[in-house]
């Protein structure tokens, strides 16, 4: 079976340990065909805590790790410079 993968970027790095990542999903919409943007948020699994709000990364997902956490970084794409 396939691991689910997804690429997003954190939208928010208070938590220890823990991101919160937002998806979009840009898909036509099924009667007018205009592209519809759909932003679902995960919370994922930092263990270094290395993410930054704004970075662009891909999270895995895997076993429950708390109640609302099911995935976890595999690997920061980007990096948010610092202002």
């Amino acid at each position: 079976m396939a691991v689910k993968e997804r690429v997003g970027v954190v939208v928010s790095d208070k938590m220890d340990k823990t991101v919160v990542v937002a998806v979009e999903n840009r898909a036509p919409h099924p009667k007018y065909r205009k592209i519809v943007v759909r932003t679902r948020r995960y919370k994922a699994h930092d263990e270094e805590n290395k993410c930054k709000e704004g970075d662009r990364v891909r999270i895995q997902e895997t076993r429950p790790l708390s109640r609302t956490k099911r995935w976890t970084v595999v690997d920061i794409l980007t990096h948010e410079p610092e202002a």
